[in-house]
């Protein structure tokens, strides 16, 4: 796993292997990036099951003004902290959280949320509706969500589909507010 673009190109992420870890290929995430370019720079990123911490760095090496990362995982907060070690980026933090309980306690706002939470676990839309109500999407922001072809994939209060893409297994669907 690497950072494909911008400030950072080709710097090399740590990552853990484990049970039920399953981190966006690198073919995936630039086509996720090739996706949303135009929302990325200056952007304040939020990034929910956060695993390595990868589509954060990314977007901080393409021009996002800042990014959160967010994790329940012990171990993956410990590879994205070391991952924010080795990139020195100052515009970044992690929080060891679960994300419902960081969402309903967050009162920023941010402009590019990415959710790839653990497959066919009933977390999209109790997390995305959670996004809404606590308002923490900015008007004309987006969600980059990667899921799997079984999960739900419903219309959510607020939020239009702006684009949805299949590679193997995984959907990305762009949502955005407006």
């Amino acid at each position: 796993m690497r950072i494909i673009a911008g400030s950072r190109r080709g710097h090399k992420l740590l990552e853990f292997e484990g049970q039920n870890i399953r981190p966006t290929t690198d073919r995936v995430k630039e086509s996720i990036f090739n996706l949303i370019q135009e929302f990325v720079p200056k952007s304040r990123v939020l990034d929910l099951f956060g695993g390595s911490g990868a589509l954060s760095f990314e977007a901080l090496s393409r021009g996002a003004e800042s990014a959160l990362c967010v994790d329940i995982d012990k171990n993956s907060v410990a590879v994205i902290k070391k991952n924010a070690e080795s990139l020195a980026f100052d515009n970044f933090e992690v929080v060891n959280a679960d994300a419902m309980s960081y969402i309903s306690s967050e009162k920023r706002q941010f402009s590019v949320i990415f959710l790839d939470p653990p497959y066919n676990k009933g977390f999209i839309a109790p997390v995305i509706n959670g996004i809404v109500e606590h308002e923490l999407l900015c008007e004309g922001g987006i969600i980059v969500l990667e899921s799997d072809f079984s999960d739900e994939h419903s219309d959510f209060s607020g939020l239009n589909i702006i684009k949805q893409r299949k590679y193997g297994r995984s959907y990305v669907t762009i949502y955005q507010r407006g």
